[in-house]
């Protein structure tokens, strides 16, 4: 079964490379390629905006992508952690291959391996131009370097300052990766927060608290200020005349600041907003639900602009055919995920595949307590679990939450808060088999180093 699952897949891959070779003779005979944009907020969770089904996310900006392109609602980044996420989508490659194992800044100090081939390092070899705008977050600057720079400002702001890249008179075509810090923790807005802490819906994973309902209306705000960017870049596409040719994706880089999301593989730190515009698409306001991974980004975008190398790093894939209306069938129902560190002092690596229905997580490191990032750990939300003695956080105990086994089986469809592990249920050991066997082969296929922990610990 895994055999024929792999040739299968395999089979696509080499359909859609091989379509890919020919969009590039056609661009390179005088066929006009797309721009593309990569919208990255900071910290957005799953279903935090209003397209998404929020009842109080304002996201005009948003909203308006998904009017006229795809929404993605099982696409899942493959690390819930900034810089490693940020490698992965421009990489296409795992951040356990990659070499990006944690965050990349100040003591940290983690950074991809120096032959990575990035997004906009193989978009500047198919003749585009490129500009960083924002938060940046991932190293060797060769590995992934931009034509241009621009520091992190208010989003609308930063909008406005890329207005002369976008219209430059410039034959090339251009890659804008725009990147938000919002809505990462301190939570940044204008003003008091529209939103009352009353009226604010907690999500099952987190503790209904006056604490947590104060930050979770602050974290709208700053959802709210982040996609004011988003708007106001879609207004100055339209007005300089390249939003006919501009193909766009949005995402988070992981899910919302909050223990429970943020730097696990749970659903609330995978599971995230995704929407793609592709201008070559009929596709308007439609819903996809392919298992599609942030690892996937890359080869998509490179497929839209006709520049897959011959011998690509990639181990995503491009997904490009959902958007122009391709049934996925039972070919995007797997996603893995691959978790090392967030900051340096936060070593506990993770492997995952999920299913339609199952899950199966494995805590290399389950001896270890589950660690926390600093701005989790100082949140009023998690102080006043603590201060209060509170036995649960959400439907998880808090002691489930920092003691973990070695591995965690959920049925999803029976169990969507990931509290009842079945991974010791004699009734389920075979499954517990075959995911393992899954989990193992795709550490094979992606020179997973950690694959050694399996016989030696």
């Amino acid at each position: 079964m895994e055999r024929r699952t792999f040739l299968k897949t395999a089979g696509v891959a080499g359909a859609l490379t091989m379509a890919a070779r020919s969009n590039t003779a056609a661009a390179d005979a005088g066929e006009k390629r797309p721009n593309i944009v990569l919208y990255i907020t900071d910290d957005q969770g799953t279903n935090d905006a209003g397209c998404y089904g929020h009842p109080l996310a304002r996201t005009p900006g948003l909203d308006t992508l998904a009017a006229e392109g795809v929404r993605f609602t099982s696409a899942c980044c493959v690390c819930a952690s900034c810089s490693p996420s940020r490698s992965v989508l421009l990489t296409g490659m795992h951040t356990h291959a990659n070499g990006q194992y944690g965050l990349a800044h100040a003591k940290h100090n983690f950074a991809s391996f120096e032959n990575v081939r990035s997004l906009p390092n193989l978009l500047r070899d198919a003749g585009y131009r490129s500009l960083c705008a924002g938060k940046y977050h991932v190293r060797p600057e060769p590995a992934y370097h931009f034509d241009e720079y621009i520091k992190v400002m208010a989003p609308d702001k930063m909008a406005e300052a890329v207005r002369p890249f976008i219209a430059a008179n410039d034959d090339r075509p251009f890659f804008l990766n725009f990147n938000t810090v919002e809505p990462h923790r301190p939570f940044h807005r204008d003003g008091a927060s529209p939103v009352s802490p009353e009226a604010v819906p907690v999500p099952d994973y987190l503790p209904d608290i006056p604490e947590c309902r104060e930050e979770l209306a602050e974290y709208l705000a700053s959802i709210e200020r982040a996609d004011q960017g988003l708007l106001r870049l879609i207004e100055i596409l339209k007005e300089t005349g390249r939003w006919d040719n501009t193909v766009m994706v949005y995402v988070s880089d992981n899910g919302a600041p909050f223990p429970g999301a943020k730097t696990t593989v749970y659903e609330p730190g995978l599971r995230l907003p995704c929407v793609v515009r592709d201008p070559a698409s009929a596709l308007h306001g439609v819903t996809s639900d392919a298992m599609i991974s942030f690892a996937d980004i890359t080869p998509t975008l490179i497929d839209c602009a006709g520049a897959t190398p011959g011998n690509p790093q990639f181990q995503g894939r491009s997904f490009r055919s959902i958007l122009q209306g391709a049934d996925p069938a039972e070919d995007w129902d797997e996603i893995y995920a691959s978790h090392i560190f967030h900051e340096v002092t936060m070593y506990y690596p993770m492997r995952m595949v999920r299913t339609r229905r199952h899950k199966l997580i494995w805590n290399i490191a389950h001896g270890l307590p589950y660690p926390f990032a600093s701005d989790l750990w100082n949140s009023k939300t998690w102080q006043a679990v603590m201060q209060r003695g509170l036995s649960h956080y959400g439907k998880r105990s808090v002691d489930a939450y920092i003691h973990r086994p070695r591995f965690e089986l959920y049925d999803l469809d029976a169990d969507p808060d990931e509290v009842v592990n079945l991974a010791d249920d004699p009734a389920h050991a075979e499954l517990l088999a075959e995911l393992q066997q899954k989990l193992r082969a795709f550490q094979e296929r992606t020179k997973d180093p950690w694959i050694l922990k399996w016989d030696r610990e």
